[in-house]
Protein backbone atom coordinates (compact mmCIF):
# COMPACT_ATOMS: atom_id res chain seq x y z
CA UNK A 1 0.00 0.00 0.00
CA UNK A 2 1.03 3.59 -0.98
CA UNK A 3 2.28 5.23 2.15
CA UNK A 4 0.53 8.56 2.65
CA UNK A 5 3.17 11.59 3.23
CA UNK A 6 2.38 14.81 5.00
CA UNK A 7 5.50 17.76 5.09
CA UNK A 8 4.19 20.05 8.07
CA UNK A 9 5.56 22.91 8.91
CA UNK A 10 5.28 24.43 5.63
CA UNK A 11 6.17 28.33 6.18
CA UNK A 12 6.41 29.75 2.19
CA UNK A 13 3.97 29.16 -0.83
CA UNK A 14 7.22 27.98 -2.44
CA UNK A 15 8.04 25.15 0.06
CA UNK A 16 4.06 24.03 -0.39
CA UNK A 17 4.69 24.16 -4.59
CA UNK A 18 7.84 21.78 -3.99
CA UNK A 19 5.99 19.41 -1.43
CA UNK A 20 3.12 19.25 -4.14
CA UNK A 21 5.26 18.90 -6.96
CA UNK A 22 7.06 15.71 -5.15
CA UNK A 23 4.23 14.18 -4.12
CA UNK A 24 2.77 15.04 -0.81
CA UNK A 25 -0.86 14.21 0.07
CA UNK A 26 -0.58 16.67 2.64
CA UNK A 27 0.95 19.71 4.02
CA UNK A 28 0.62 21.02 7.35
CA UNK A 29 0.65 24.86 8.92
CA UNK A 30 1.80 25.54 12.81
CA UNK A 31 -0.52 27.55 14.60
CA UNK A 32 1.23 27.63 17.87
CA UNK A 33 3.38 30.84 18.64
CA UNK A 34 6.09 29.42 20.40
CA UNK A 35 7.05 27.33 17.33
CA UNK A 36 9.45 28.74 14.77
CA UNK A 37 7.32 27.15 12.22
CA UNK A 38 4.33 29.41 13.56
CA UNK A 39 2.44 30.95 10.40
CA UNK A 40 -0.15 33.89 10.51
CA UNK A 41 -3.66 33.23 9.45
CA UNK A 42 -2.66 35.66 6.50
CA UNK A 43 0.28 34.13 5.69
CA UNK A 44 -1.52 30.46 6.05
CA UNK A 45 -3.95 31.78 3.17
CA UNK A 46 -1.85 32.65 1.38
CA UNK A 47 -0.18 29.41 1.34
CA UNK A 48 -3.45 27.54 1.30
CA UNK A 49 -4.09 29.41 -2.06
CA UNK A 50 -1.05 27.82 -3.52
CA UNK A 51 -2.09 23.97 -2.79
CA UNK A 52 -4.13 22.10 -5.74
CA UNK A 53 -7.09 20.36 -5.29
CA UNK A 54 -6.99 16.68 -3.58
CA UNK A 55 -3.82 17.86 -1.29
CA UNK A 56 -5.12 18.33 2.12
CA UNK A 57 -4.15 21.40 4.28
CA UNK A 58 -4.00 20.49 8.05
CA UNK A 59 -3.94 23.25 10.69
CA UNK A 60 -1.97 22.26 14.03
CA UNK A 61 -3.01 23.33 17.50
CA UNK A 62 -1.76 22.98 20.76
CA UNK A 63 -4.09 23.40 23.15
CA UNK A 64 -5.61 26.52 22.06
CA UNK A 65 -8.04 29.04 22.87
CA UNK A 66 -11.55 28.20 20.74
CA UNK A 67 -11.65 31.58 19.35
CA UNK A 68 -7.82 31.25 18.30
CA UNK A 69 -8.93 28.10 16.23
CA UNK A 70 -12.39 29.76 14.81
CA UNK A 71 -10.14 32.66 13.51
CA UNK A 72 -8.12 30.38 11.59
CA UNK A 73 -10.87 28.42 10.41
CA UNK A 74 -12.95 31.90 8.85
CA UNK A 75 -9.31 32.54 7.02
CA UNK A 76 -7.63 28.98 6.09
CA UNK A 77 -9.55 26.28 4.60
CA UNK A 78 -8.35 23.87 6.75
CA UNK A 79 -9.10 20.21 5.63
CA UNK A 80 -8.51 18.61 8.97
CA UNK A 81 -7.20 20.04 12.05
CA UNK A 82 -4.38 18.36 14.50
CA UNK A 83 -3.90 18.18 18.01
CA UNK A 84 -1.15 18.24 19.92
CA UNK A 85 -1.72 19.15 22.91
CA UNK A 86 -3.65 17.76 26.16
CA UNK A 87 -6.96 18.63 24.30
CA UNK A 88 -9.94 16.02 25.29
CA UNK A 89 -12.01 13.94 22.58
CA UNK A 90 -14.92 16.55 23.36
CA UNK A 91 -12.92 19.56 22.71
CA UNK A 92 -11.30 18.38 19.42
CA UNK A 93 -14.62 17.32 17.74
CA UNK A 94 -16.48 21.00 19.04
CA UNK A 95 -15.15 22.70 15.74
CA UNK A 96 -17.17 20.11 13.32
CA UNK A 97 -14.21 19.29 11.13
CA UNK A 98 -11.82 15.88 10.61
CA UNK A 99 -9.44 15.62 12.90
CA UNK A 100 -5.82 13.49 14.03
CA UNK A 101 -5.28 13.54 17.72
CA UNK A 102 -1.40 13.76 18.58
CA UNK A 103 -0.27 11.10 21.40
CA UNK A 104 3.21 11.55 22.37
CA UNK A 105 4.91 8.45 23.02
CA UNK A 106 5.48 8.88 26.38
CA UNK A 107 6.78 5.53 29.24
CA UNK A 108 3.88 3.92 29.83
CA UNK A 109 1.21 4.81 27.32
CA UNK A 110 -1.81 2.73 26.06
CA UNK A 111 -2.11 2.99 22.42
CA UNK A 112 -5.09 0.83 22.28
CA UNK A 113 -6.90 2.95 25.03
CA UNK A 114 -5.70 5.93 23.49
CA UNK A 115 -7.55 4.91 20.24
CA UNK A 116 -10.38 3.93 21.95
CA UNK A 117 -10.62 7.81 23.90
CA UNK A 118 -10.51 9.32 20.67
CA UNK A 119 -12.71 7.10 18.59
CA UNK A 120 -13.75 10.06 16.84
CA UNK A 121 -10.73 11.01 15.22
CA UNK A 122 -9.29 10.66 11.97
CA UNK A 123 -6.71 8.70 12.95
CA UNK A 124 -3.67 9.09 15.83
CA UNK A 125 -0.29 10.95 14.87
CA UNK A 126 2.30 9.22 17.08
CA UNK A 127 4.94 11.60 17.40
CA UNK A 128 8.01 11.50 20.71
CA UNK A 129 7.55 12.90 23.87
CA UNK A 130 10.35 15.22 25.23
CA UNK A 131 9.21 17.26 28.46
CA UNK A 132 7.75 20.51 27.87
CA UNK A 133 8.01 20.38 24.56
CA UNK A 134 4.35 19.75 22.30
CA UNK A 135 6.36 18.47 19.55
CA UNK A 136 9.23 19.30 16.53
CA UNK A 137 12.15 17.24 18.62
CA UNK A 138 13.43 15.88 16.01
CA UNK A 139 14.42 12.51 17.84
CA UNK A 140 12.72 9.37 16.93
CA UNK A 141 10.72 7.22 19.43
CA UNK A 142 11.29 3.20 19.54
CA UNK A 143 9.48 2.43 16.62
CA UNK A 144 8.03 -0.99 17.97
CA UNK A 145 5.77 0.14 20.49
CA UNK A 146 3.33 0.67 17.90
CA UNK A 147 1.25 -2.60 17.76
CA UNK A 148 0.79 -4.32 14.68
CA UNK A 149 -3.05 -4.17 14.80
CA UNK A 150 -3.06 -0.26 14.46
CA UNK A 151 -0.29 -0.06 12.32
CA UNK A 152 -2.56 1.07 9.02
CA UNK A 153 -4.08 3.60 10.98
CA UNK A 154 -2.07 5.82 12.51
CA UNK A 155 1.10 8.74 11.11
CA UNK A 156 4.32 7.98 12.32
CA UNK A 157 6.19 11.40 13.06
CA UNK A 158 9.18 12.23 15.73
CA UNK A 159 12.30 12.37 14.04
CA UNK A 160 11.58 11.06 9.86
CA UNK A 161 14.36 11.83 7.97
CA UNK A 162 15.60 10.43 4.63
CA UNK A 163 18.41 8.30 6.11
CA UNK A 164 15.33 6.66 8.10
CA UNK A 165 12.07 6.83 6.71
CA UNK A 166 12.77 3.51 4.92
CA UNK A 167 13.54 1.83 8.00
CA UNK A 168 10.55 2.99 9.68
CA UNK A 169 7.93 2.95 7.00
CA UNK A 170 9.25 -1.14 6.70
CA UNK A 171 9.26 -1.98 10.58
CA UNK A 172 5.88 -0.03 11.42
CA UNK A 173 3.83 -0.22 8.38
CA UNK A 174 2.05 3.00 8.52
CA UNK A 175 -0.93 5.00 7.04
CA UNK A 176 1.09 7.42 6.40
CA UNK A 177 4.47 9.33 8.07
CA UNK A 178 4.88 13.09 9.06
CA UNK A 179 7.99 14.96 8.69
CA UNK A 180 9.13 18.58 9.59
CA UNK A 181 12.55 19.24 10.74
CA UNK A 182 14.16 16.09 8.88
CA UNK A 183 13.87 17.80 5.39
CA UNK A 184 14.84 21.68 6.19
CA UNK A 185 17.77 23.89 5.47
CA UNK A 186 16.89 25.67 8.58
CA UNK A 187 13.48 26.08 10.91
CA UNK A 188 10.74 26.42 8.86
CA UNK A 189 12.63 26.36 5.57
CA UNK A 190 11.94 23.44 3.45
CA UNK A 191 15.35 21.60 1.43
CA UNK A 192 14.05 21.08 -2.43
CA UNK A 193 16.53 18.33 -2.06
CA UNK A 194 16.10 16.57 0.92
CA UNK A 195 12.55 16.78 0.47
CA UNK A 196 13.00 14.53 -2.39
CA UNK A 197 15.14 12.24 -1.03
CA UNK A 198 12.58 11.60 1.82
CA UNK A 199 9.45 10.64 -0.64
CA UNK A 200 12.31 8.87 -2.80
CA UNK A 201 12.87 6.38 0.37
CA UNK A 202 9.63 6.52 1.10
CA UNK A 203 8.52 4.78 -1.48
CA UNK A 204 11.16 1.94 -2.33
CA UNK A 205 10.66 1.02 1.93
Amino acid sequence: MHTRIKICGITRPEDAIAAVRLGADAIGLVFYSDSPRAVTPSQAAEIAAVVPPFVSIVGLFVDPEPVNVAVVLAQVPLDLIQFHGNETPEFCARFGRPFLKVIRMREGVDLLAERQRYSAARGLLLDTYRSGTPGGTGEAFAWDRVPAEMAGSIVLAGGLNPDNVAAAIKLVKPYAVDVSGGVESSKGIKDAAKMAAFFKNASVS
